[in-house]
């Protein structure tokens, strides 16, 4: 049989206070003048004794659960988004709350339980998250309760956290043309009209980057290869085919590290040297793009630094509008120097 709950009178009279001095300390209340030797008799009491805060009643006390529901597509089955939940894990624990993670494969039905099921649980404010930035179903919530859509956007939910893809394309194409390269080829999506087909919301802020950067330096892409499926196959059939046509490409922009893959496979077989014959830069920071020989540069979704963000907005209350979180420079061996 499990021994009784430890209770705050328990940890009151350990200390020598009144439970009210016990919770007024525990509770982190400013200007309780009460002495520092106080503090540390009630925190070591606590300590002794394993004591937990009863968080239903304080919930009843403070409406506070200290609880926030995280609700994604499949953010949490798959490796590309989960440093999304990483991160927004590391923020709930450093606020002391606790997330309960919920994942529902896209379907707005699974939504809508999952919509429920945490607000059963009271939670204090809920994160709607997705794997690849996009508008997301949110079912009716409850007026007060806050939502930030993370990776994702909502026209009712307006507070959204998403990365900076409008700098990030800036960045790969300034990262060729700093090592001296201007015959430089495309792999992946590159016509801007087609912006209904991309499955990432943001990817047309990427190719917009891209373009403004090219067109900044009076560069034009010598071939674009157009590309649906961003998968290592796909670069891989597409740098061939370039490469047979224009053998004077100096660099390779993939849209992302598997169309990269793919680039580098293709590139070995031809007999050229990476990055000697052609560098090649690309986006997401996947974890195939720090095990490829040489290293891919690339530059990173940012999904950690956005998972924590998207915590201290709720818990900050806010209301409204586009955080954009910086995509870096994961920089490493695949760009050379062109003379």
């Amino acid at each position: 049989m499990s021994s009784r709950r430890v209770t705050l009178a328990d940890v009151a009279r350990l200390a020598g206070l009144s439970p009210t001095s016990a919770s007024m300390i525990l509770n982190g209340r400013p200007n309780t003048r009460l002495s520092q030797e106080a503090h540390d008799r009630v925190f070591d009491a606590a300590r002794t004794l394993g004591y937990r805060p009863n968080v239903a009643a304080r919930g009843l006390r403070t409406e506070k659960t200290l609880t926030i529901g995280f609700i994604s597509d499949v953010v949490a089955t798959t490796r590309f988004a989960s440093g999304l939940i990483k991160g927004a894990l590391e923020a709930a624990e450093a606020a002391r709350h606790v997330m309960l993670v919920l994942e529902t494969g896209g379907d707005p039905a699974r939504e809508a339980e999952a919509v429920a099921a945490v607000l059963d649980r009271q939670v204090d404010g809920i994160i709607f998250a997705s794997m690849r930035a996009r508008q997301f179903f949110v079912p009716d919530i409850p007026e007060g309760t806050g939502v930030v859509m993370l990776n994702a956007t909502n026209d009712r939910h307006p507070a959204c956290v998403l990365p900076d893809e409008y700098a990030g394309g800036r960045r790969a194409v300034e990262l060729l043309v700093e090592h001296g390269h201007r015959t430089i080829a495309l792999i992946g999506q590159s016509d801007e009209a087609e912006r209904e087909v991309f499955r990432s919301e943001t990817v047309s802020r990427r190719v917009a980057g891209i373009r403004d950067a090219m067109a900044e330096h009076g560069l034009a892409f010598v071939a674009e290869e157009s590309i649906w499926l961003w998968e290592p196959d796909k670069g891989y059939q597409a740098t061939r085919s370039l490469v047979s046509r224009r053998g004077d490409v100096s660099a390779l922009l993939c849209m992302n590290d598997r169309l990269a893959f793919g680039a580098y496979q293709a590139l070995t077989e031809l007999g050229r040297a990476i990055p000697d014959d052609v560098s090649i830069v690309s986006f997401d920071n996947d974890e195939i793009a720090a095990y490829l020989r040489p290293g891919l540069t690339t530059v990173a979704l940012p999904h950690e630094a956005m998972g924590r963000r998207a915590v201290e907005l709720l818990l900050a209350g806010a209301s409204g509008g586009e955080t954009l979180i910086d995509m870096p420079v994961i920089r490493r061996s695949s760009i050379a120097d062109r003379a």
